[in-house]
């Protein structure tokens, strides 16, 4: 595991990628039945990305790093993502849909870090390089490589935080999540009332709600609990 600023591990894992197929060993079997050691002279190797959404601010940024790092290294990337957050039957699809096309490696933010083990391991099995960008998988050895954020001590720094900002005052918080069950989302809110000194059933939390990561849903959510709670000083997405 590691914390890398959000360009650089695209940069650095599209590179790990590009050279993984350029210098690996030959011999191996891909979906296709041929080479996966490197691409033949002359043929663009291509590399897939996986996100869990194609609309959050965050992937699609992304998705931009890894096209403009595929274009500099002359090779093609297919960018696929969930329909929503959460979406793991999609990713599942997604690996197969890749490994399908013979891409020589596959990027992935999965929305589970255990629903898409299975489809992970084939896409290794077919001589596939697997690298998990911003959620882990469970257990971590399932992938290549992973480059993501700590995320449980991201909400304690974030809790801590709003904890210091609110100076004393008491905490009216309103949380708005992501997908329920969901690894990022479940170390952040975990991690979020741990910096606060808070608990699940705390008074303090004046209301929640699920957002899946649509903006469309936090806002209408948003509005509702400001409704409901309009002396809230403080607010977890």
């Amino acid at each position: 595991m590691a914390l890398w600023a959000r360009g650089g591990a695209v940069l650095a894992t599209g590179a790990l990628l590009l050279g993984t197929a350029a210098c690996g060993p030959g011999g191996g079997s891909s979906a296709g039945g041929g080479s996966t050691g490197g691409a033949a002279a002359g043929e663009e190797t291509r590399i897939g990305l996986i996100t869990k959404t194609d609309s959050n601010p965050f992937f699609v940024k992304l998705r931009e790093s890894a096209q403009a790092e595929a274009e500099a290294s002359g090779a093609e990337l297919v960018a696929l993502a969930g329909k929503f957050g959460g979406d793991n039957e999609g990713q599942v699809a997604a690996i197969e849909n890749l490994v399908s096309q013979g891409v020589k490696g596959i990027l992935i933010t999965p929305n589970s870090s255990t629903g898409i083990l299975n489809a992970i391991k084939k896409a290794r099995d077919a001589g596939i390089v697997v690298i998990a960008l911003d959620t882990a998988t469970d257990p971590e050895d399932a992938v290549d490589a992973t480059f993501a954020t700590d995320n449980r001590k991201a909400g304690v720094l974030q809790g801590s935080w709003v904890k210091g900002a609110l100076d004393g005052k008491e905490p009216q918080v309103l949380m708005l999540d992501g997908t329920p069950g969901g690894t990022v989302d479940t170390f952040r809110h975990e991690g979020f009332l741990e910096g606060m000194g808070l608990s699940e059933d705390s008074p303090e939390i004046a209301g929640k709600a699920n957002t899946n990561g649509d903006q469309t849903k936090a806002q209408t959510a948003m509005e509702n609990l400001l409704q409901r709670e309009p002396d809230a000083n403080a607010l977890y997405t």
